[in-house]
């Protein structure tokens, strides 16, 4: 893609009317909200935003855990096909006990790698002379390049742009609702534990409704957080300027939830709000998955969506046609080994296990610092978990599974040999053989080899050319030409003492100045900083 022409284009054509667009997102969180029919607790701000906007109530993610979620949302592909699918892949996770730490000795310690040509989709805004921020979480299973975002932090704005004319993609993630929440008291106690829905695959007991209870309570306080950020449009005159999307980056932080490829794990909240009022207070069925973001938000800034992203555009003037099914993933969380790919439609699941040899709740010492979790394995120890809990207690899994979302939102009655469904359990076979043959699935095998597939020969990460610059003088001061040997690396620059890494895309003017230049693929380790003062030309 030749950035520089695509910038010059979009400015000179549409800079009035390009939309700002902000994601306000959480995590660990299925739809329990008001605007949802869940009214455990008030959620009035997010239920406001709702009247406002279109609903979803068929968005899922990719994985029902956050590190590969964010690698397809800010890639826009699927994590299987760069290496990034399984749960941590550059730092250690849940080393805090005996088991685990015999069990990732032997995991290897790698970053994904996507093609050359794919970058991170806020790198395709800031070419077209979007103002990016992002506060604060990455977690991409690679160090993200200083190219993607102008500003990554806590305190990350749009207020910090430096012309308020300038068109602006902002992220605000809340934490409040994370999974570590219920390990103990982080938000005011406004639930009654006694009056918490439970899924019938949980025991019916104090501790599990105590963490329930939990859940709703970091809800109520998410509720009051995201207030903040619709205030702020509303001070700076711009909420009927923006198009502000509100959705979690997967399911619940329970068991049987987070990590899960059930609807319990992958189904998430998605509210749009447009600037005009369009369509406010509607509902939207077709199928949403994360993969389909970052090509959407390019399309609604102009920006020509790259060929080598995997989701369908599904809002704005050139929509694609809805899908017609989402897929799921499940590989290694921590320590615990797994392989389990998913296929849903509107009304449908099917399940394939690859490792029927390993049972569903593996250990995952995270997961089990939660009281509900280590109650359920107190429970299964004893023997006294019912049959709902069969996928709670089972030490090995059937090959596959097919579910009735529709009858069995709580995918527990496995209907895989039912003899009226065959015809289409073997169409939802074909779909997960086509979307295999569609996409690599690097997941299927080991990360040993998967890390010398990424990294060849030997699986020794590469370091990116240092970037070589030119410049020469030109009537309006100093042309430079910055240029990397490294095929897909982007190249950042900052000049002087600035903290903001600028993304070069085309020879650009410079008044004299010392600037610091980096270059960076995606995956590779960074090249050195090159320093030159602009005073020198060639």
């Amino acid at each position: 893609m030749n950035f520089g022409c695509l910038f010059v284009c979009i400015v000179c054509a549409v800079v009035d009317t390009r939309p700002n667009i902000v994601w306000i997102t959480c995590e660990d969180l299925s739809p329990r909200l008001g605007c949802y029919g869940d009214n455990t607790v008030a959620t009035p701000n997010i239920d406001a935003l709702a009247a406002q906007g279109v609903r979803y109530t068929n968005a899922y993610g990719v994985y029902g855990v956050c590190a590969p979620n964010r690698h397809c949302i800010i890639m826009g592909m699927y994590p299987t096909t760069t290496g990034g699918t399984h749960m941590r892949t550059w730092k250690r996770s849940s080393t805090n006990d005996a088991i685990s730490k015999k069990a990732v000795a032997s995991i290897p310690l790698y970053e994904a790698v996507p093609p050359p040509q794919a970058k991170c989709f806020p790198e395709y805004l800031r070419a077209a002379g979007y103002f990016c921020t992002n506060r604060k979480k990455t977690d991409y299973q690679f160090h993200p390049p200083v190219t993607v975002w102008d500003v990554s932090s806590k305190k990350a704005h749009w207020r910090q742009r430096p012309n308020d004319q300038t068109p602006f993609f902002s992220v605000f993630n809340f934490t409040v609702t994370h999974e570590s929440g219920t390990f103990k008291k982080r938000s005011p106690e406004v639930t009654d534990p006694a009056k918490v829905p439970l899924p019938p695959y949980f025991p019916d007991t104090p501790t599990v409704r105590k963490d329930i209870a939990r859940h709703y309570d970091n809800i109520a306080a998410l509720d009051n957080q995201i207030a903040g950020i619709i205030q702020d449009l509303k001070d700076d005159k711009l909420l009927d300027k923006t198009i502000v999307f509100f959705f979690s980056d997967h399911g619940d932080g329970l068991p049987r939830s987070k990590r899960w490829v059930y609807d319990s794990g992958i189904k998430v909240p998605m509210i749009v709000r447009w600037p005009d009022g369009m369509s406010a207070g509607q509902t939207e069925s077709r199928l949403v998955s994360f993969v389909d973001l970052a090509p959407t938000v390019l399309s609604l800034a102009g920006v020509e969506v790259p060929e080598h992203m995997h989701g369908k555009i599904f809002l704005g003037e050139v929509q694609q046609a809805p899908r017609e099914y989402i897929y799921a993933i499940r590989d290694r969380m921590d320590s615990a080994a797994e392989t389990i790919r998913a296929v849903r439609d509107k009304r449908y699941k099917y399940v394939r296990n690859y490792r029927p040899d390993l049972p569903y709740f593996g250990h995952v010492p995270y997961r089990n610092r939660a009281a509900v979790a280590r109650e359920i394995i107190r429970l299964n120890d004893a023997g006294e978990l019912g049959p709902n809990s069969w996928q709670l207690t089972g030490t090995t899994k059937p090959v596959e599974e097919f579910y009735d979302c529709q009858t069995d939102r709580h995918e527990i009655d496995n209907k895989i040999g039912s003899p009226e469904l065959q015809p289409l359990i073997e169409k939802f076979r074909q779909a997960h053989q086509r979307f295999n043959n569609s996409h690599d699935d690097l997941g299927r095998i080991s990360e040993s080899e998967l890390v010398k597939k990424l990294w060849p020969p030997d699986g020794v990460q590469p370091t990116t050319a240092d970037p070589v610059i030119k410049v020469r003088k030109v009537a309006s001061g100093q042309e430079m030409t910055i240029s990397c040997a490294t095929e897909g690396a982007s190249i950042g620059y900052r000049v002087g003492d600035s903290k903001i890494w600028n993304l070069y895309s085309k020879p650009t003017v410079m008044a004299p100045a010392a600037i610091t230049i980096r270059a960076h693929r995606i995956g590779y380790k960074p090249s050195n900083d090159v320093k030159r003062s602009l005073g020198d030309h060639e």
